[in-house]
């Protein structure tokens, strides 16, 4: 009797758990290697920050997750669950369209039960290190070490499937200047309460959902918050209904006595430098000979931004592309894996694949995109996501949820009112529907 392929997920958070269901429908065998003694990932929240506060010290302690306690979602929540499994509105529950991230990690646990995942979750166990057994792609050494005791596990594994997220490891910008000045630094990844930033000058750097939420919240208490970004399109000046906020051109250069100064001339002294400038991709534990690396924050080469060509379809990522909708995405990428690993579904061959990524790197440099930028899906997710459907065997997805999607992120792309989250209603989804002429079954 044959059995059923043995597959490594690593990580329990949204794609882990997504992953493994999907390969247990599939009836591959699984386990899943879960770091910390809960799930959710990152959207577990945890008061504790990094000992680092900017995430520079390789020696420091390390927090996961990156949610502040304010931290709603930026996405809908018709749009936070999964395809067949949506994100219900639950008795004493949050009843906002935005929920918060205590509901998020609710929804995860209540996924996770419904499907039997918690079963499959080895909890309190890292893995140290993920290799090839004497060059063969199907058969991978996972080496875990339990938190609780220390004691390192070693097993063999058909497959490994990469769940970690990306939103651990910050990426700082490189400001000249910046080893002497004297003010305090700090990662968006290790805020969580505005409160320390009381009566203080802050420069916020960074443009993005992050940026947009922090820099509000911390004007709250903040004497000043000025908002530094390399968008082509800001317009310097101070934001209307904020009597404490401005914005700027990217910082130019800081100096030893506190001066932060602009691209457009401008320059303040100010207490604190606030990076909300993303993460790094981070595999400590992958050792593959060199052939899965990361550039310039490009992990590659990936066919589709999930499958290594050389290591296909034993090593696999999960969650890697940004700017996305992160519930349907990594379904689908699941789906399409799981359907891959049990045979259902043939990629191209090694030979196809490599050709494919770099027709994907040289279309990339051709269009002006940095190399840090090749995972990044904004304006290409609605294709990517019905290519994967395909591939999954399901339909493309529904015209309403692209409508959603596209509207969700106009708030910090044209910088539209701050409580946009508290206005924008079902009311106000059905009219963005209707006047799209597309379906109205939103439910």
């Amino acid at each position: 009797m044959t059995h059923p392929l043995r597959v490594a997920v690593i990580g329990a958070g949204v794609a882990g758990l997504a992953a493994a269901r999907s390969l247990r429908r599939e009836g591959l065998d699984v386990v899943v290697f879960e770091k910390s003694n809960h799930l959710g990932g990152t959207w577990s929240y945890d008061p504790r920050t990094d000992s680092d506060p900017v995430g520079l010290d390789p020696n420091r302690e390390v927090v996961h997750t990156s949610l502040y306690r304010s931290l709603r979602t930026n996405l809908p929540r018709q749009l936070m669950g999964f395809l067949d499994y949506p994100f219900p509105n639950r008795n004493n529950g949050d009843p906002r369209t935005f929920p918060g991230h205590e509901e998020v990690l609710w929804f995860l646990n209540r996924f996770s039960d419904e499907f039997g995942l918690r079963g499959l979750t080895r909890f309190g166990s890292e893995v140290v290190r993920v290799e090839l057994v004497s060059e063969k792609s199907d058969s991978w050494v996972v080496e875990s070490r339990r938190n609780r005791d220390s004691v390192l596990t070693r097993e063999v594994f058909g497959a490994v499937v990469v769940c970690t997220g990306h939103f651990t490891q910050p990426r700082l910008p490189t400001i000249p200047g910046i080893e002497k000045w004297p003010g305090y630094q700090i990662h968006s990844h290790n805020y969580r309460v505005p409160e320390p930033f009381q009566g203080q000058i802050v420069v916020v750097i960074g443009f993005a959902s992050s940026a947009f939420d922090i820099s509000r919240e911390i004007a709250k208490v903040a004497k000043e918050v000025h908002i530094a970004t390399r968008s082509p399109d800001v317009k310097v000046m101070k934001l209307a209904n904020h009597d404490n906020m401005w914005q700027h051109k990217m910082v130019k250069c800081v100096s030893e006595d506190r001066l932060v100064a602009f691209d457009d001339g401008s320059s303040v002294y100010a207490d604190v430098l606030f990076y909300c400038t993303g993460y790094k991709y981070h595999f400590p534990f992958l050792e593959t000979n060199g052939i899965v690396t990361i550039e310039d924050n490009r992990v590659g080469p990936l066919y589709k931004h999930v499958f290594p060509p050389a290591l296909a379809p034993w090593l696999s990522f999960i969650g890697i592309p940004e700017k996305e909708v992160i519930f349907q995405m990594t379904e689908l990428q699941c789906k399409w894996v799981a359907r891959v690993l049990s045979g259902k579904v043939l990629l191209p061959t090694e030979k196809e694949m490599m050709a494919y990524v770099e027709e994907y790197y040289q279309q990339m440099e051709k269009d002006g995109f940095p190399k840090h930028m090749t995972h990044y899906l904004h304006f290409k997710e609605i294709g990517y996501c019905n290519w994967l459907a395909a591939k999954a065997g399901l339909p493309p997805i529904e015209h309403w949820r692209d409508a959603m999607y596209l509207e969700s992120i106009k708030p910090v792309l044209l910088g539209l009112q701050d409580n946009y989250r508290d206005q924008w209603d079902d009311a106000h989804w059905k009219a963005i529907i209707k006047d799209a002429s597309l379906p109205q079954n939103v439910n």
